[in-house]
């Protein structure tokens, strides 16, 4: 479920611990965005299935016939909508456009991003990190790699990334992908006393939606979140902590704003009014994918330790988790700090 593919391994265990199929379950996932599969052209797929199917000399060398050079050329990587085929970069602008989300308000929610980031790197809060040797280089990575503080002069002078001339996304207010893996120790209260551990949080509920892929791909976090709160009973309010996917600025900015529109929910969600604006103060505290990354299937349980340690840290009780993913997905999580954990 390309950026909710770590929620979900999380709430599968959760299915799977309820029905006592297990008793403990660890979830998590990996990316390597640094060697992607790279695929033929759809013209030399095709002629591959076909000699696959190809009986006799004659059929095959009537196949080889129709080869043409082009067919060699590879289809190139890109983080492109599989239902659509739209690159969500290009989603992001028009999100963005439709939402009056401006240039200079991306970026400045990128420095946001990348200074808060910064600061809780400097502070030591990055916890639960693990560091790891790759093989052949005498250098050890310890810690994420991709924060850096700019300048509001520096990322104003960025060129459009995917709509040319005229876009409003760039290389700095969308999030890098990288490599990562993330892994969490999921299992029952009782289970964990069983076993001597101290547990950080309980994941109290949790829903998935789904809406268009096209116009409202990187809305996941508009439609789950009201829906969650009020599955929960609780209010924005409520919420001590908020961890919410930066897949893009211009994203993030468009759900704060479809949330505090009462032309988007009453129309989209059907509610009476609007939701309203989360507690900036309390929204991703520590950075978020624009800064630290997003390795997709790592991230939401990057998304839900963050939240786990933050509640400790900033003496919080209730944290919400959403992203939106491919296919127009989304989640929303509620994640409820345990008496007594630490964040270390």
């Amino acid at each position: 479920m390309a950026c909710i593919s770590s929620n979900a391994a999380i709430t599968t265990g959760m299915g799977l611990i309820a029905t006592n199929t297990y008793d403990v379950i660890v979830a998590g996932g990996v990316e390597f965005m640094s060697d992607v599969p790279i695929r033929h052209s759809r013209k030399m797929r095709g002629l591959m299935l076909k000699a696959n199917k190809a009986k006799t000399l004659g059929q095959r060398l009537a196949l080889l016939s129709t080869f043409r050079p082009g067919f060699l050329a590879p289809e190139l990587p890109a983080v492109a909508e599989f239902s659509s085929g739209e690159t969500m970069g290009h989603s992001a602008d028009r999100l963005a456009s439709a939402f009056n989300v401006s240039r200079a308000e991306q970026d400045e929610y990128a420095l946001r991003s990348h200074t808060l980031a910064k600061q809780a790197q400097e502070k030591g809060y990055f916890t639960d990190l693990v560091p790891f040797k790759v093989q052949g280089i005498d250098q050890v990575v310890d810690k994420d790699n991709g924060i850096r503080v700019s300048t509001p002069e520096s990322l104003a002078k960025l060129k459009p990334a995917f709509v040319k001339p005229y876009g409003t996304v760039t290389a700095a207010n969308a999030s890098f992908l990288t490599d990562g893996a993330s892994a969490c120790l999921i299992m029952t209260e009782e289970k964990a006393k069983q076993l001597g551990l101290k547990p950080k949080a309980f994941l109290r509920d949790f829903l998935y939606v789904s809406q268009d892929p096209v116009d409202q791909l990187l809305l996941g976090p508009a439609y789950g979140i009201p829906k969650l709160l009020k599955k929960a009973g609780v209010t924005l309010k409520d919420i001590d902590s908020w961890e919410i996917h930066e897949a893009f600025a211009g994203q993030i900015v468009a759900n704060l704003k479809a949330l505090d529109s009462d032309w988007f929910c009453k129309t989209y969600l059907g509610l009476s009014e609007k939701v309203g604006s989360p507690d900036l103060t309390k929204w991703n505290n520590w950075g978020g994918s624009l800064s630290i990354g997003h390795p997709f299937a790592a991230t939401g349980v990057r998304l839900c330790m963050h939240t786990a340690n933050r509640l400790v840290r900033e003496d919080g009780k209730l944290g919400v988790v959403a992203a939106c993913a491919a296919g127009g997905q989304g989640v929303a999580m509620l994640i409820e700090r345990y008496p007594g954990a630490t964040a270390d």
